[in-house]
């Protein structure tokens, strides 16, 4: 019943409190407040006792007025989930939940949890002013992973009634490949920029391995700027620009179809350990995903942080 009604409810970036979306029922404590109360009025009743109605009347009148000012705590207050960042399978995912309360009135005992789990939170967010806690949950398997939805209530001031509200967001988490635990070695057929191999002079230029004389026409992009400013620190006016040629023979390809393993996931799983291992390493790699995926899930050869998230998301999306 509580999946059906969940799947049933709105979901937004954003949540506000309204009376079309405020739930209240008493609690136990509550439950037993009124088996009291009820005892005590037929026991004035019998008994004709004066002091006796005044307490179950005054008793009423307190658990009454609690509810509005329950009601009122949790009424107008604003809820915003943002996407945490991308994950491996298996690892936890922060989420980043902020209270705004935008009236003149402090909110006391606010609890927050996931609205199957079992552990609350509790905050307070002052008038006019905001709060920010943060949930955690599981990333299950990779591809975008729907966010949990979040529960908030309160029992203030009194205990005796439970005010809650559900928020579902559309916001959605990335969730990579869990890595290999313990991946073979990178594949063959890269010579390493670092190595002896990239110093060693052309035979037939005299040029570093990997790189030219600048050439009239050749693109900006391709100029070794650190080398050029050591050129011209020294006042040798000579620019060197990258051998794409000679650069394409340094590419590591990383491919799905020459990992050695037949199984999708794994394959995935294995290609993401060697991406974290060759951006460990300083190398310039490509990954190729086979036929399974799109051809534009390819990556090109490069290097850097931007270029791993490109691959790791490639392999999420894969």
């Amino acid at each position: 019943m509580r999946q059906w009604w969940l799947a049933h409810l709105p979901s937004a970036s954003s949540h506000a409190v309204s009376r079309r979306n405020l739930y209240l029922l008493p609690t136990r404590a509550g439950w037993m407040l009124a088996l009291t109360l009820l005892l005590l009025l037929v026991t004035s009743i019998n008994f004709q006792l004066n002091l006796g109605f005044l307490l179950t009347f005054m008793l009423t009148g307190a658990a009454l007025v609690s509810v509005g000012i329950g009601y009122r705590n949790l009424l107008g207050l604003q809820l915003e989930l943002h996407a945490p960042e991308a994950q491996f399978a298996g690892q936890a995912l922060r989420l980043d939940l902020r209270l705004d309360n935008p009236s003149r009135r402090a909110r006391y005992a606010l609890g927050i949890r996931h609205y199957q789990g079992t552990a609350l939170s509790l905050a307070d967010v002052a008038a006019q002013a905001s709060t920010q806690l943060q949930l955690s949950t599981t990333a299950e398997r990779r591809g975008h992973q729907s966010l949990p939805a979040v529960l908030v209530e309160t029992r203030f001031p009194l205990g005796v009634f439970r005010m809650w509200t559900v928020f579902r967001t559309t916001e959605k988490a990335l969730v990579y490949p869990s890595p290999e635990t313990n991946p073979p070695p990178l594949p063959l057929g890269l010579a390493d920029a670092g190595t002896g191999s990239s110093a060693s002079l052309r035979a037939s230029s005299g040029e570093f391995d990997g790189v030219r004389g600048y050439r009239r026409g050749d693109p900006l992009k391709l100029v070794v700027w650190k080398k050029a400013a050591t050129a011209m620190a020294t006042g040798n006016g000579h620019f060197v620009v990258r051998d794409n040629q000679h650069q394409a023979q340094q590419d590591l390809w990383l491919d799905a179809q020459h990992c050695g393993l037949a199984e999708r996931e794994a394959q995935l799983s294995r290609l993401a350990a060697w991406v974290l291992m060759a951006d460990q390493q300083g190398l310039r790699y490509g990954l190729r995903l086979g036929q399974a995926s799109p051809a534009h899930a390819d990556q090109p050869a490069d290097s850097g942080p931007e270029h791993r998230q490109a691959c790791l998301r490639a392999l999420a999306l894969a």
